[in-house]
């Protein structure tokens, strides 16, 4: 038997209200919003998984906090963007990061790196008189 996924969903909305603290009306209330979109059967139920509880607990977090539910849907949707944005960070992170082991892979070892002089026109080039 396999493991349950965070987004597999699960909760009929008794046991979904129950788990998240609120009254299954509270959970409607929230679906005609927008704010939470639970899956449903072909019979048309309601089913919820432990992410949707997740975000019944933090939208119930943010009403505490006296936010009305139009500023709980903004704030929801910039966190949501804000990850998304982290997300993308880390992706370019890493791949600037494996370009420059790619390309200090590349660089050339065997050159030897060589001697600058200044010469004066008319005048022989001093590095000549070395003997290295």
């Amino acid at each position: 038997m396999s493991a349950r996924t965070r987004t597999q969903a699960v909760y009929v909305i008794s046991v979904a209200a129950e788990l998240a603290g609120m009254h299954p009306q509270t959970l409607r209330i929230y679906e005609r919003r927008g704010l939470v979109q639970p899956a449903r059967t072909q019979g048309g139920n309601r089913r919820y998984s432990d992410a949707d509880i997740e975000r019944l607990q933090r939208i119930s977090d943010l009403a505490e906090q006296g936010m009305n539910l139009e500023g709980i849907r903004r704030v929801m949707e910039l966190e949501l963007e804000n990850q998304r944005l982290r997300d993308e960070l880390a992706r370019a992170r890493a791949q600037v990061e494996s370009a420059q082991a790619d390309a200090e892979k590349r660089q050339r070892r065997d050159l030897v790196p060589l001697r600058q002089a200044v010469a004066v026109f008319g005048e022989r080039p001093r590095f000549l008189d070395r003997d290295d």
